[in-house]
């Protein structure tokens, strides 16, 4: 019986790219991606196996796409939105790692402002 059947939901951070992205698509997406994985994070803080799966996963490809971004106030852009995904996951760990990687001063500022447990 087809109608029941559940057609499987892709998330944002599993859609294929379609060629080399620029920086502000990445930025873009990476945006998308941190939205869409917040639910995720929370379950992730609460120890739900399956939600903790997914914000990894996403995180991972966030990180992913972060890496390729070369201009350095964007990338720091979405290293910050990244860091915020991981503060709500409660995975302090990745967040102080990508928090060092922030170059711009009041992005870091600010992450501090939000995020007091990482500037220790």
């Amino acid at each position: 019986m087809k109608w029941f059947a559940r057609n499987k939901q892709e998330d944002v951070w599993d859609e294929a790219i379609e060629g080399p992205l620029g920086d502000i698509e990445a930025a873009g997406r990476i945006r998308a991606i941190c939205e869409a994985a917040a639910a995720s994070a929370a379950g992730s803080a609460r120890n739900d196996k399956r939600e903790s799966e997914r914000y990894e996963h996403a995180a991972k490809v966030a990180m992913e796409i972060a890496m390729k971004i070369s201009d350095g106030l964007m990338r720091d852009d979405a290293v910050h939105r990244i860091v915020d995904l991981c503060m709500k996951a409660d995975d302090l760990k990745t967040a102080q790692i990508l928090f060092r990687a922030i170059h711009a001063s009041w992005i870091r500022e600010t992450v501090q402002r939000d995020h007091p447990t990482l500037a220790q």
